[in-house]
């Protein structure tokens, strides 16, 4: 079975390309507030804190605005995944074939769920 790494945005790192690419362009955060039409400046601040991301609508204007395709203002993690652990599936959740433990670059574990074996 081929895998592909699923792609993640690391919110932080692309708030801070926001607000570079808002600087370097000699912008304000009030300029960017009349841009999109917003009352208040907080989902501006919220994106360049890496709080939340842009809608894709807003994302896309953006780009336009910087004069950049969308994805030169999205910032990926970069994080190298490393298998712990593979096991059989407990037979509470017989559904699920095989159950991978992933530890990410940042230390935390989670389980993902890589395939289902139960009939529809």
């Amino acid at each position: 079975m081929y895998t592909k790494s699923y792609p993640v945005i690391d919110m932080i790192a692309t708030g801070a390309n926001i607000k570079r690419m808002r600087l370097e362009r000699g912008l304000t955060v009030r300029d960017l507030q009349r841009y999109f039409g917003f009352e208040e400046p907080q989902a501006i601040y919220k994106w360049q804190r890496g709080q939340s991301l842009p809608s894709v609508d807003n994302l896309y204007a953006l780009g336009n605005l910087f004069d950049v395709p969308m994805d030169q203002i999205l910032v990926p993690v970069v994080s190298q995944l490393h298998m712990l652990h593979e096991q059989q599936a407990a037979a509470c959740c017989s559904h699920f074939s095989r159950l991978f433990w992933i530890r990410q670059a940042s230390g935390s574990a989670s389980t993902i769920f890589l395939s289902c074996s139960a009939a529809a």
